[in-house]
């Protein structure tokens, strides 16, 4: 079968009219920030610089700006240039639609129509399946990628994002931008989400096709295989350390990865699944009260209730004093 291709030229994606629409997208939510603002000081002239850098190819992508969060946990963000993020948006905007395509429909990070909501409602509904209706007991092979952004190889997602793609020059544009980082990815850009979904993608394909796992879910590195027959996840597992070792040169996380029943209690996306009810982590409710006594106000309130409609955890509301709002 042969492999679909990415059609569209160099050119295309380096357009004054596609860097113009990539500003419009780039700048929502961001108007507001310095470096923005004295970007679009000189707006057109910073675009034409770009282009013509792009259409010369001396294009050269800046270092990296290093700052940290807590998401809860610590990470460390690298930040590009505007100038930079700006070619990230315009490039993500014309190839993550050729991408997409490719996926399974049962990976749910960073992708339209997707995300945290439908990946714990599809686990709900795969465990009712995979259980015949909660009649049997069904076991999750629950697994999670070691140090994964940074782990990636990017000798081998090149060769995997430019193996899709036609045009030479666009080639170069995307080893430009895989390459400006040392190792791995960054989080914090764009075109990381998007690569790191086309490496994992590899992985998708054969839990799918390969391994014939008929109900596997994975959302960023995480990813759980649900089957009655325990042995059998056993060899699953067997099989996806050796593929992630030997295609992507990968490592599972060796205390992040179990076998459970389900009727047991998951531990995914923040909540622990049941077999007819969910509730949040006890970290998440300690993270949500100690944010609530901190800053009550309406927009935080209206959140934290919109996660936990997600959920049975009525009682919770009640015990922070979000069911009254």
């Amino acid at each position: 079968m042969t492999k679909s291709k990415f059609t569209h030229s160099y050119q295309y994606i380096i357009s004054i009219g596609n860097l113009l629409e990539a500003w419009k997208e780039f700048r929502k939510g961001k108007h507001f920030k310095k470096d923005v603002q004295e970007f679009e000081l000189h707006l057109m002239d910073n675009i034409l610089s770009l282009h013509r850098d792009l259409l010369n190819k001396t294009y050269i992508h800046s270092k990296y700006e290093l700052f940290r969060i807590s998401d809860p946990k610590p990470r460390k963000i690298h930040k590009a240039s505007v100038r930079d993020r700006l070619l990230h948006r315009a490039l993500y905007r014309k190839i993550y639609p050729f991408f997409d395509r490719t996926f399974i429909s049962d990976s749910y990070s960073c992708r339209l129509g997707k995300g945290t909501h439908k990946a714990m409602n599809r686990l709900r509904k795969y465990a009712y399946q995979a259980s015949e209706n909660h009649t049997k007991t069904i076991w999750i092979l629950k697994c999670d990628i070691q140090k994964f952004f940074y782990s990636i190889d990017k000798t081998i997602l090149i060769r995997i994002v430019n193996d899709c793609i036609e045009d030479d020059n666009l080639k170069w544009l995307t080893s430009k931008i895989i390459n400006s980082f040392e190792n791995g990815l960054p989080l914090g850009n764009i075109t990381s989400q998007l690569f790191a979904n086309v490496y994992l993608n590899e992985l998708d394909q054969f839990a799918k096709h390969k391994l014939k796992a008929s109900y596997y879910i994975r959302y960023a590195d995480d990813f759980i295989i649900l089957s009655q027959g325990k042995q059998k996840l056993k060899d699953f597992l067997f099989e996806v350390k050796k593929f992630l070792q030997d295609e992507l040169k990968l490592k599972l996380h060796g205390q992040k990865v179990y076998f459970k029943t389900y009727s047991s209690g998951i531990d995914f996306l923040g909540w622990i699944h049941f077999n007819d009810y969910r509730q949040i982590r006890k970290s998440t409710k300690k993270r949500i009260a100690r944010k609530l006594n901190n800053s009550a106000d309406l927009q935080t309130i209206a959140s934290y209730k919109g996660l936990l409609s997600h959920g049975n955890a009525y009682k919770l509301q009640c015990e922070l004093g979000l069911a009254e709002y």
